[in-house]
């Protein structure tokens, strides 16, 4: 297992990745353990940091957020002030989902949502152009979400 983890943990990660909004209770009878032991292993699981947090997921089409642009980004130069600049200049920027430092021709990758194209106009030359380490930047519109999934695959070697 992974990281320590025995069978139960596991099976415990997986019911919580499913719905996080179970009950100790509820829990604890899915994964045959009564619930003052079930409580003791969330618990160190969240001290762990093995389970970071618990959240809401939003369908961003519900709410008027269907365009989802995938964006890469080139760096001028790749020091470490560059880098970090970039990244904390990012971090600020709420339409961007993820970013990732990636290998490749491509410094950053990044998931940015928003309503609509004008929309991604804006926040490009709003903030994305003003960021001076900025050397190169290519936009892919995603025209259909096919797979998404937050459950990590617990049972996968």
């Amino acid at each position: 297992m992974p990281n320590g983890l025995d069978e139960t943990d596991v099976r415990l990660l997986q019911h919580l990745q499913e719905n996080a909004r179970l009950t100790n209770v509820e829990l604890a009878e899915r994964v045959g353990l009564s619930p003052s032991p079930c409580l003791r292993r969330l618990k160190r699981l969240e001290a762990d940091g093995i389970i970071k947090g618990y959240m809401t997921l939003v369908d961003q089409n519900a709410i008027g957020l269907p365009v989802s642009v995938f964006v890469s980004v080139t760096l001028k130069e790749q020091t470490e002030p560059a880098l970090e600049e970039f990244e904390a200049r990012i971090r600020t920027l709420s339409q961007v989902m993820e970013c990732y430092l990636m290998t490749g021709t491509a410094d950053y990758m990044l998931r940015v949502v928003t309503a609509d194209l004008a929309a991604y106009e804006r926040f490009l030359k709003d903030h994305l152009t003003r960021i001076p380490a900025i050397a190169s930047i290519q936009s892919s519109f995603a025209l259909k979400q096919v797979s998404f999934r937050t459950a990590l695959p617990l049972s996968a070697k």
